[in-house]
């Protein structure tokens, strides 16, 4: 995704006293082949992981494929982990298979089961705004891009649920908080409200 689909969280991390550096990569263009080795070059030194959606996907991924990299912590927000029925729904159409480019597969399927020694945990939304419902056909809650419970995938250390849409996970101000404490602590604060 663009840098600058993370500037706000980046900006949070900051303030929490965290030293972001920002990873982008091509999601239709070059997809999880290109993204993952990029991204391990990244993750060689003690660090841990703050992503939105497809990045969520690309970082847990990438880790499943090599656990021993020094990755403490990893947030998702809004990751499809479970696999998405928007991308599946979209990938049947020309139009959205093109959409989807090389992420298509990552995004249908999902990943394995979580059983890498980092932490893993997820802050899914829940407020329907999006076109992924049209794609989709959520039966239960969702963020109108991917439902909660496929966020939910085995391993997860944590879960919680904020009250936005898949977008706005982007610049919710309860997720940057909830991402941060998680960071700091392994899990979320699960306040009320």
């Amino acid at each position: 995704m663009p840098r600058a689909s993370m500037q706000w969280h980046a900006r949070q991390l900051r303030k929490a006293g965290y030293a972001p550096h920002i990873f982008s990569y091509a999601t239709v263009a070059g997809g999880p082949e290109t993204a993952v080795p990029a991204l391990l070059q990244e993750l060689r030194e003690p660090c841990d992981i703050l992503a939105h959606s497809l990045g969520g996907l690309v970082a847990v991924h990438a880790l499943q494929q090599h656990p021993e990299l020094p990755v403490r912590r990893v947030v998702c927000l809004g990751s499809p982990l479970c696999g998405s029925a928007a991308a599946s729904g979209m990938a049947r159409l020309p139009l959205g298979a093109r959409t989807l480019g090389r992420s298509a597969a990552l995004l249908r399927d999902g990943c394995q089961p979580w059983t890498g020694p980092a932490e893993l945990g997820m802050v899914a939304g829940d407020a329907p705004i999006g076109l992924g419902q049209m794609f989709g056909r959520f039966a239960s809650r969702s963020d109108g891009t991917v439902a909660v419970a496929e966020t939910r995938i085995d391993g997860l250390a944590d879960h919680i649920v904020v009250s936005t849409s898949h977008s706005g996970l982007l610049l919710s101000a309860r997720a940057a908080r909830q991402a941060a404490h998680f960071l700091a602590q392994g899990r979320f604060a699960h306040e009320n409200g």
